[in-house]
């Protein structure tokens, strides 16, 4: 019997079969009215919204479907939460930096994760978490870096950032060697999970839970701390419409040199 964890591990897989060859093309771009979480959705983020819901319903998990294009789909017990597309910009440029991302929760909050899998839509590297078992990428468990040196490299989503912004993440640019955005929230999140990063922070208060649901349990059980903008632990409901920022760290060295971000 399949545990929900490879359920949605099913998911991703039939994603990232299904929508080869649609990344980067007129066909896949095309625009197809407006998501429920407010973005324009193009064809690709449909299909595979669709083929990812569709795996999960053939499985038999009923609960409720949140996803970034359809919005809340009312089920029985649980949630299950859906950006099939994460990184809809660099899919239909062809920049090859994408995901889908799925993740179940028993509750409706961030906290309430459980089991989650994300996968590289361009690499095939899948990514999957259960609450307190650990994370994985192919079948290996992934830590965290362990110890974070002067030579940190660091995401920071800056795209449309407002001018106070700016200024309150200048002093972390200045003092941080290599500072990245690769745009996509839930596999950056994956590279705080796997050792490739030190940090990502974005805290444009844009992010919605379906881009985080499941690069949440993953860089969680990877051993990283996640805070909300104002330094406490990241938690949200589930809400399609809800906004917050956030920063995850892969540990305790990294948030020490980055804790004028939550002086406000």
């Amino acid at each position: 019997m399949m545990t929900i964890v490879d359920i949605l591990k099913e998911a991703c897989k039939q994603v990232h079969e299904k929508t080869k060859g649609l990344a980067g093309t007129t066909g896949g771009s095309r625009q197809m009215g407006r998501g429920a979480g407010g973005d324009i959705s193009r064809r690709i983020d449909l299909i595979a919204e669709e083929i990812a819901i569709g795996v999960v319903r053939k499985r038999g998990i009923e609960a409720t479907i949140i996803g970034e294009e359809c919005g809340k789909i009312e089920g029985k017990e649980g949630y299950v939460i859906i950006d099939a597309i994460d990184g809809t910009t660099n899919a239909i440029s062809g920049i090859p930096f994408y995901c889908c991302s799925v993740a179940y929760a028993t509750d409706f909050y961030l906290s309430a994760v459980v089991d989650a899998a994300i996968i590289d839509l361009t690499r095939g590297d899948l990514y999957y978490a259960s609450k307190n078992k650990g994370a994985f990428l192919n079948g290996e468990r992934i830590f965290v870096k362990q110890e974070s040196t002067s030579d940190s490299t660091i995401g920071i989503n800056v795209s449309g950032v407002k001018s106070e912004l700016v200024e309150r993440l200048a002093p972390i640019i200045a003092q941080t060697t290599h500072i990245r955005q690769f745009g996509a929230n839930a596999l950056e999140m994956c590279f705080v999970a796997r050792g490739f990063l030190d940090a990502y922070i974005d805290l444009r208060c844009k992010i919605r839970p379906t881009d985080v649901a499941a690069g949440y349990l993953i860089a969680k059980e990877a051993g990283a701390q996640i805070y909300s903008d104002n330094g406490s632990t990241l938690e949200s409901n589930l809400d399609v419409k809800t906004r917050f920022s956030y920063a995850a760290m892969a540990n305790e060295k990294i948030r020490e040199q980055l804790v004028t971000l939550f002086v406000r």
